[in-house]
């Protein structure tokens, strides 16, 4: 079987795809019946190599949110680059394309339909976005993470898979929380909380943080990714604080294998309402308080508002953190019992084998056991 992967732009789609070609893996696939292709440019340029995957990459650009001028260009590029995903595909006889989203997923899903290529599409979002959209018509089946998604695409391509967790979030989660806290050297007596926006970082989330943050770490002890565009800030602001408030404070740009670590240290966790939310906090069943981002289509207010609804989220937007993120932090913190019922909430919404269920998914498309 060969796979072609067709994932990137965020990591809330990138590590579910990474999670479930791991699984392939395990079962016997080939490294070398691999190729991933990606956006110049985009996280998957960082990801996907490190994993030890061969990535090819195309021109692209987002749609959603940016100027028409930019829009246009954009739109011209992925026009243009649906000749390379061909020739791309001519040279590596795909017997499956998996697709998580992203702006290469237009040209991808051009040439592998013209081709031939089952696609196979794993739903991170409760809604998918502009992309995804755009391909479902083209798709043999539609893993998601949720079965909220029945609401926006097709039910007879619809199969509920769950999040694929990665193996070492997984393995984690069973990790002893005085271990996970040593590795942060921060002290098991103390409430922590994690923070962060996503790999570039949110702005917002982090001036907010500044704002209160002497205020926070007199009862509690915070992990913060600031993102690696914002990072500069977040460490001026950082060597400024005094070495008593230093003890409690751990910043970092972004985490790669500490990352299981930080969640498992966490009590609470602050951050946007990515796919991997979805996933994440529910297998180390984490309350969070979510900031959905504005202008990110609407998937973000719709994955807060399932684990909201759900009891395992407090959702804020951006205005009001400045006023309600210390105040909110402060009473789930301290009201025990809310704790235990959020934990609880998202407790029940962890699925264990989203990897082995979208692996199979795939492979029984490749296969052809599924009729597209």
């Amino acid at each position: 079987m060969k796979l072609l992967v067709c994932a990137g732009g965020t990591g809330g789609g990138i590590y579910p795809a990474l999670t479930a070609v791991h699984q392939l893996e395990q079962e016997g696939l080939p490294r070398e019946d691999i190729l991933w292709v990606g956006t110049k440019g985009e996280m998957e340029e960082q990801l996907v190599p490190r994993a030890g995957y061969s990535l090819q990459t195309i021109a692209g650009g987002a749609i959603a949110g940016v100027s028409w001028p930019q829009k246009v260009r954009n739109g011209s590029k992925l026009l243009w680059s649906i000749s390379k995903a061909w020739r791309i595909l001519r040279r590596f006889p795909a017997d499956v394309m998996l697709m998580t989203g992203g702006y290469m997923s237009f040209p991808f899903t051009i040439a592998s339909w013209l081709r031939g290529v089952p696609i196979t599409i794993f739903l991170p979002d409760v809604e998918p976005g502009q992309s995804i959209r755009f391909a479902t018509r083209f798709a043999c089946r539609i893993g998601a993470s949720l079965p909220g998604s029945s609401a926006f695409v097709p039910p007879e391509k619809l199969v509920v898979t769950g999040y694929p967790v990665r193996p070492e979030l997984q393995a984690a989660a069973g990790m002893p929380r005085e271990e996970a806290l040593a590795q942060f050297d921060l002290q098991p007596d103390r409430q922590t909380v994690l923070i962060f926006g996503g790999s570039r970082g949110a702005w917002a989330i982090n001036k907010a943080l500044m704002g209160i943050l002497p205020q926070l770490l007199e009862t509690a002890q915070v992990i913060h990714i600031s993102g690696t565009l914002t990072w500069t800030q977040v460490e001026s602001y950082a060597s400024g604080l005094t070495a008593a408030q230093k003890q409690y404070y751990r910043p970092f740009p972004y985490l790669h294998e500490e990352m299981g670590a930080a969640y498992r240290a966490a009590d609470l966790v602050v951050a946007r309402a990515g796919a991997s939310m979805l996933g994440e906090c529910p297998a180390f069943s984490l309350p969070a308080v979510l900031v959905p981002l504005a202008w990110a289509w609407r998937y973000q207010k719709i994955n807060a508002d399932f684990l909201s609804e759900h009891g395992a989220a407090i959702q804020l937007t951006d205005e009001q953190l400045e006023k309600k993120l210390l105040p909110t932090l402060q009473t789930i913190l301290s009201d025990p019992q809310q704790m235990a019922q959020m934990r609880q909430a998202a407790q029940q919404l962890a699925n264990q084998n989203g990897a082995v269920n979208l692996a199979g998914l795939i492979k029984a498309v490749a296969l052809r056991e599924i009729q597209c």
